[in-house]
This record gives C-alpha cells, structure tokens and sequence, in this order.
C-alpha cells in the first residue's frame, strides 16, 4: 500500500508538471499521408511551369500562410500557442522565407507577361492561398494539427521548413476535412440517427416491433 502510495504521489507530480495542452478528442484523427512535391491537383493552387525550387517556395509559402490563418483563428484555445509559434517561426526562419517570396516573385515575373502582370498573379496567389485554409467545420482539427506543425517548425534548423512543409502539407490539407471522435468510430453522427416509425401498422398488439413489416429496428 505504502508502494502504491507512493506511485501514485510520483505520478500526480509528473503530471503537474507537464505544460498543458489542447486535446478536443479522445483519439485525434489521421490526418498522415504522402510527402507533396507542390504540383499535386488537391494542393489549393496551382503553379503552371515551376520547376522544383519554385514547387518547394509554393509549399512553404502555403505552409506559413497556414499557421497565419491558424494564429488568427485558433485563438481561442490559447494552450495551441500558435500565436507565439507563429510570431516565433518569423524571427527564427526569416531568411528562408525571404528566399521563398524571391522565388515566387520570380516564378510569376518570369511566367507573365511583365512585371506588373507578375506582381498581380503574385498577389492573386497570395489570397488564393489564404483563402484556402479558411474552416469552420473543421476548425478543431485544423487547429491541432497547424499547431503541431507550427511547433515543429519552431525547433527546426534554419533552412529546415521546406522539409516540413512537404512532409505534412498533405496532413493540413486533410485537416481541412470535418473529423469527429476516432475514439469511438462506430457512433453514427446526430445527423444519421434513424428513429423508428410508430405508426401503428410496424406494431403488434402486444407492442412489440413487427420486423416482417417494417424491417429490422
């Protein structure tokens, strides 16, 4: 008894501890999937003639307007810190991101037919790829997993976010997807709930349910 006691004391303080944290689920979803080169048709926009140093700016730039739209969204549950990680991923990655927007800037200058239509297709991809990150039905689940990335990207090595941003850009697309409750996947939505007819013909005299009739409860 003194043992468990004392376990238990052990356990109590190493969750004290812990830095607390947002969980809207008892089992999240998964979201996982292959890594994205920045040409793929679901990707949100698209950049007709990129070669690979263009697609990897188009990922990157798509992955920092993603924690953007979640640090202006997802201010409601604070523990997501994905304000601060945001703010954070500016200073830290300042450099990297403005080889990104160099890169893009000459991607449209070189693909348009001059400068000013460059600066507007710029600026067109811009917003086309904000807009696309805007949820409302799957808000928790976008929040969570831009959190997750924002935090990893936090403790990236300088030059590290285009690695990041191909190997979960798929789970922030996928995030924008409703998801609900993995914990108990057999739970039909509120939407789907079938209730039985009570007319009296699907019952018998002695209130039972007449399967022969009605079919199966």
């Amino acid at each position: 008894m003194v043992r468990l006691l004392y376990a238990l004391i052990l356990l109590i303080g190493a969750v004290g501890s812990a830095p607390a944290s947002a969980q809207f689920f008892l089992a999240n979803p998964d979201l996982s999937g292959p890594a994205m080169r920045g040409d793929e048709p679901d990707i949100g926009y698209t950049l007709p003639g990129a070669n690979p140093e263009e697609l990897r700016a188009g990922l990157v730039w798509s992955m920092r307007a993603a924690l953007n739209v979640a640090a202006l969204q997802c201010q409601f549950e604070p523990t997501l810190m994905t304000v601060q990680n945001y703010n954070a991923i500016l200073t830290d990655h300042k450099a990297e991101l403005a080889k990104t927007l160099d890169t893009l800037t000459k991607y449209f200058a070189r693909t348009m037919k001059s400068r000013a239509a460059g600066l507007a297709g710029l600026d067109r991809f811009g917003t086309r790829v904000y807009s696309g990150f805007s949820t409302v039905t799957a808000q928790y689940v976008f929040c969570i997993t831009a959190a997750s990335i924002g935090e990893q990207a936090v403790f990236a090595k300088r030059g590290g976010l285009s690695e990041i941003a191909e190997t979960r850009m798929r789970e922030l697309r996928n995030s924008l997807k409703p998801h609900g409750e993995q914990q108990f996947p057999g739970r039909q939505p509120l939407g789907e709930i079938r209730f039985p007819r009570i007319d009296p013909s699907c019952w018998t005299k002695a209130n039972v349910w007449d399967s022969r009739k009605c079919g199966k409860l």
